[in-house]
C-alpha cells in the first residue's frame, strides 16, 4: 500500500476527485458535507492494477486549516496536487506546494480538475511553471472532471505508475506511527489511526506512546489492528492502520502523539540542530512534523544552521524533515533537515560558530547504541571521555578507573551525553573498557611493548610478580602471607581486578583471568556429575579455592549444582 495526500486550494475539487477515484466519501463530518468544505482530514482508498491498494488522505484547502493540512501531508509519501481549471493557481496552491517541497516529497501527480467547465491549458501551464525548481518538478499531469469522469482513467494510470515506481521502505525499520485520530469503539476500547511509513505492527506488540504536549512516554499494548477496514494480524508499512490499544484512555491520546516501537530505541528530544532551507524566519515558530504541531524557538548558529528548541519533546532522528511556520504570517513556512537530535550544550563564547562548522563537515551520522548522532557529536563525546580517563590514569596509574555514574554526570553537563547506554557505546568506540560499573583503559591502552599482557609499566614490583605467576598458572592462587610478602594490599588487588587481569572471588581468592577457561577444560574430563572433592583434585587447588571457583561457575551458568551437592558441566565455553 502507498499513502497519498491531496494538496491544493480550497474549493478546487480535491474531495470530489478522491470520491470519484475511490467511490468513498472522504468528508467525515456532516458539517463538511453540508457546506461542501473540508475542515479536517478525510480518508478513502482504492485498488490500482499494478501497485495494489492506495490510500488517500484528503486535506483541507482553506488557509485557516493549514495545521490540519500539514498533519495530513507530513506522514505521507506522495501527493496528488489539485488545481481547478476554472480557478487557476491560487494562494493555497502555493502554500501547499511550499509544504510539499519543504518535506522534499518527490513523488506525485498533478491533476487539473473541472476540465468540463474551462479550458485546462492555462492552469496546467502555470502549474508546471510553479512546480519547476521544486521537489515535485516534472511530475506527470492529467486533466480531469470528477463530475463527468473525463480523464479519470488517465489519472488512475498515472497514479498507478507513480506508486509502482516508489521505493519500498525497509520492513525491519523501527516503528514511528504519528496518530491522526482517536476514538472509542464499544466493546473494544481506545482506537487510534495513523499512517505507518515503514516497519510493521502486529497484535500483541508493546509500543511506547509519546505526547506532543510533553507528558511522559507510556507503554501500550496493541490488542488488535485493521487496515483499510479489515482485521489483520500484522501490517507492514507504508499503510493506513487502526490500532486497538490497551493501557490508554481515549482522552489521553490524540493527534500529534506518536507510537514508537522496534528494536532501536527512540529518545524524544526538545533540542535539535537543523539545516534551514532559508534564513528568513523569526525566532518563534510553529514546528510541524508528522501530525504534530508544537511551538518552538530558533537560535541561528551561523547562516542556515540553527538550534531548534521545542516546547515538547519529539521523536526525531537525523535526516528527518520538519516544517517551520511563522504563525503570524500567512504562507511563511520553511523546511528544515534534522542534522543532530542529541546535541552538546552551547555555553562558551564561540560555541555556536564552532558547532556550525562541525555540522558543515558532517555528511553522515554515527550510531551509538541505536541513537544516531553526527560524527562531530560522537567525536566530541569520545574525546571528552578519553580525556577524563587519561586524567584519572595520570593521577592514579594503579587504579585508572572511573565510576560510570559520576562520569555520566560530568559528561552530561560538559558535552550533553544523555544516558548510560550511550556512554557505554562511546567507551566502546574509544576502545575503553566498561566493567563493574566503572570505565577505564583496556589492556591495549595499558601496556607498552616491553610489558607482558598482564602488567602495566607503573605496577609495583610485587604486583608485577603476582601477575606473571598467574599468567603461568591461573589457578595458582596466593594466600594472605604470600600477598603480604609481595606488598600487595586491597588497592593493588582492586587495580588488577578492575583491569580484568585477575579474577577476584569471595574468601580473598585471587586467580588469573584465564582461570574459568582452565577449570572448564579440566572439569570436562570428569565423569558427570562430579563432586567438589573430584573437582578439587582435577583442578589441583585447595578446597577453599575450589569452592569459590565452582560457585563462580555456577553463577555464570557454566555448571549446575543439584540437591545432592554434585555438579554437571553445562558448557565448555567460558564466554557463553
Amino acid at each position: 500500500m502507498t499513502v497519498v495526500a491531496t494538496a491544493g486550494h480550497v474549493d478546487h475539487g480535491k474531495s470530489a476527485l478522491v470520491r470519484a477515484l475511490t467511490g468513498m466519501e472522504p468528508d467525515r463530518w456532516a458539517e463538511e458535507r453540508r457546506r461542501g468544505l473540508t475542515l479536517d482530514l478525510g480518508y478513502a482508498w482504492t485498488t490500482l492494477p499494478r501497485s495494489g491498494a492506495v490510500a488517500f488522505v484528503d486535506v483541507p484547502g482553506h488557509r485557516r486549516f493549514i495545521g490540519n493540512m500539514l498533519s495530513g501531508l507530513g506522514p505521507s509519501a506522495a501527493v496528488l496536487l489539485v488545481v481547478a481549471a476554472d480557478g487557476g493557481w491560487s494562494a493555497q496552491s502555493t502554500e501547499h506546494l511550499l509544504a510539499a517541497h519543504a518535506l522534499r516529497l518527490r513523488h506525485g501527480v498533478l491533476a487539473v480538475t473541472r476540465c468540463d467547465l474551462a479550458d485546462p491549458g492555462p492552469a496546467l501551464a502555470e502549474a508546471r511553471e510553479r512546480l519547476a525548481g521544486t521537489s515535485l518538478s516534472g511530475i506527470p499531469a492529467a486533466c480531469v472532471s470528477a463530475r463527468t469522469g473525463e480523464g479519470l482513467e488517465d489519472l488512475r494510470s498515472l497514479l498507478d505508475s507513480c506508486v509502482a515506481g516508489m521505493p519500498v521502505p525497509p520492513a525491519d525499520a523501527p516503528v514511528r506511527l504519528w496518530v491522526d485520530r482517536s476514538f472509542t469503539v464499544r466493546g473494544a476500547g481506545t482506537v487510534v489511526t495513523g499512517t505507518l511509513p515503514a516497519g510493521s505492527v502486529a497484535a500483541g506488540d508493546r509500543l511506547l506512546l509519546t505526547s506532543a504536549r510533553g507528558s511522559p512516554r507510556r507503554p501500550v499494548l496493541v490488542r488488535g489492528l485493521q487496515t483499510l477496514g479489515r482485521d489483520a494480524a500484522r501490517v507492514g508499512g507504508p499503510a493506513r492502520v487502526a490500532l486497538n490499544l490497551r493501557g490508554v484512555e481515549v482522552d489521553e491520546v490524540g493527534r500529534g502523539q506518536a507510537l514508537l516501537g522496534g528494536e532501536r530505541p527512540w529518545w524524544p528530544t526538545s533540542t535539535t540542530d537543523v539545516l534551514l532551507d532559508a534564513d528568513v524566519l523569526p525566532a518563534r515558530v510553529s514546528v510541524h512534523v508528522g501530525t504534530a504541531a508544537v511551538p518552538g524557538r530558533l537560535r541561528v548558529l551561523e547562516a542556515c544552521h540553527a538550534r531548534l528548541h521545542t516546547e515538547a519533546p519529539l521523536p526525531l532522528v537525523p535526516g528527518d524533515r520538519v516544517i517551520l511556520r511563522d504563525p503570524g504570517r500567512e504562507g511563511a513556512l520553511v523546511g528544515a533537515e534534522v542534522l543532530d537530535a542529541v546535541v552538546p550544550p552551547l555555553r562558551r563564547s564561540g560555541a555556536a560558530r564552532r558547532r556550525a562548522a562541525a555540522l558543515r563537515q558532517d555528511a553522515h551520522g554515527v550510531e551509538l547504541d541505536g541513537r544516531v548522532v553526527t560524527a562531530a557529536t560522537a567525536r566530541l563525546w569520545g574525546e571528552a571521555l578519553a580525556a577524563l580517563v587519561r586524567e584519572r590514569a595520570d593521577a592514579d596509574p594503579l587504579d585508572p578507573w572511573l565510576p560510570l555514574g559520576t562520569t555520566l554526570t560530568t559528561l552530561r553537563h560538559q558535552v550533553g551525553v544523555p544516558d548510560r547506554a550511550t556512554l557505554e557505546a562511546v567507551a566502546a568506540r574509544q576502545q575503553l573498557a566498561v566493567r563493574d560499573d566503572r570505565v577505564g583503559p583496556t589492556a591495549r591502552h595499558d601496556r607498552g611493548p616491553a610489558h607482558p599482557p598482564t602488567a602495566v609499566p607503573d605496577d609495583p614490583p610485587g604486583l608485577t610478580a603476582l601477575l606473571h605467576r598467574l599468567a603461568r598458572d591461573p589457578l595458582d592462587a596466593p594466600n594472605r602471607p604470600e600477598l603480604e610478602a609481595l606488598g600487595i594490599g586491597g588497592r593493588e588487588i582492586a587495580a588488577a581486578s578492575g583491569r580484568g587481569t585477575v579474577l577476584r572471588l569471595p574468601g580473598e581468592v585471587l586467580l588469573g583471568a584465564q582461570a574459568p577457561a582452565r577449570a572448564l577444560a579440566a572439569l570436562a574430563d570428569l565423569p558427570q556429575p562430579f563432586t567438589t572433592s573430584a573437582a578439587r583434585t582435577a583442578l589441583g587447588v585447595s578446597r577453599r579455592v575450589a569452592i569459590a571457583l565452582l560457585e563462580h561457575l555456577d553463577a555464570r551458568g557454566h555448571t549446575l549444582r543439584d540437591a545432592a551437592d554434585t555438579r554437571r558441566l553445562l558448557t565448555r565455553d567460558p564466554s557463553s
